[in-house]
């Protein structure tokens, strides 16, 4: 599912460079696809194991094994963000241009992960009432059925966020905006976050935190915050 995204995503950025106004050249792209890659796989593992399960870092070779618990998509965007701040850095580029263009191709991603969670039967939701009528029982999580929230995030972080990024770039003037495609991008998913991880249960070694909030949704509100600003 990473790979696909990641594949995809390159894809249409090579596409998008294309058109008038790319603030970067195609060598450019080539670079992001390959940092861009490391910053997900080694930032979302790091991010997994400071955010959720810190013990991992008083056995390090636990943090290698990727199987054995999962990835933060907080962590892979820090690790995203310091990718492009290397390679816009390096060949003298606007990083918040940079970031606009990738922004519209990071859904893709978001997509993919979240169906790959749904299938693998993992990061499921909360228990649901009768009135759910597609909640479903997961294996590994008891009898009772719950909210496939991992579809829920699919459709919004995934599917809503490409139709809404793909209108912006290739229907309206938004690419000439600097920092408006990558402000966009981080108001909508930090609310389909935040919204969605009502209906998810929360990690079971963090449990819910002050306010009944959960550390998904405490991590989503900087990004709330810096994409409202944006």
């Amino acid at each position: 599912a990473y790979l696909a995204g990641i594949v995809l995503g390159y894809w249409h950025l090579t596409r998008m460079l294309k058109a008038p106004g790319a603030p970067m050249a195609q060598r450019h792209a080539d670079d992001l696809f390959f940092y861009c890659t490391l910053g997900i796989i080694i930032g979302g593992r790091l991010g997994y194991a400071t955010f959720y399960q810190p013990e991992l870092w008083a056995s390090p070779g636990e943090i290698v094994k990727l199987w054995n618990g999962g990835m933060s998509f907080h962590g892979g965007l820090v690790g995203v963000v310091i990718a492009l701040a290397w390679v816009a850095w390096r060949g003298g580029l606007n990083l918040l241009r940079v970031a606009d263009y990738v922004a519209v191709c990071v859904p893709f991603g978001m997509l993919f992960g979240r169906l790959a969670n749904f299938i693998n039967g993992e990061l499921w939701g909360r228990v649901a009432d009768a009135s759910v009528r597609w909640a479903m029982v997961f294996p590994g999580a008891g009898p009772l059925p719950r909210h496939p929230s991992q579809l829920y995030q699919a459709a919004l972080e995934g599917a809503l966020m490409i139709a809404v990024m793909l209108w912006l770039f290739w229907r309206t003037r938004a690419r000439y905006r600097t920092g408006l495609l990558v402000g966009v991008f981080t108001l909508g998913i930090s609310l389909a976050r935040f919204t969605v991880e009502f209906a998810r249960e929360p990690d079971a070694q963090l449990g819910y935190l002050s306010f009944d909030l959960t550390m998904g949704q405490y991590l989503t509100l900087p990004m709330l915050a810096f994409g409202a600003a944006l």
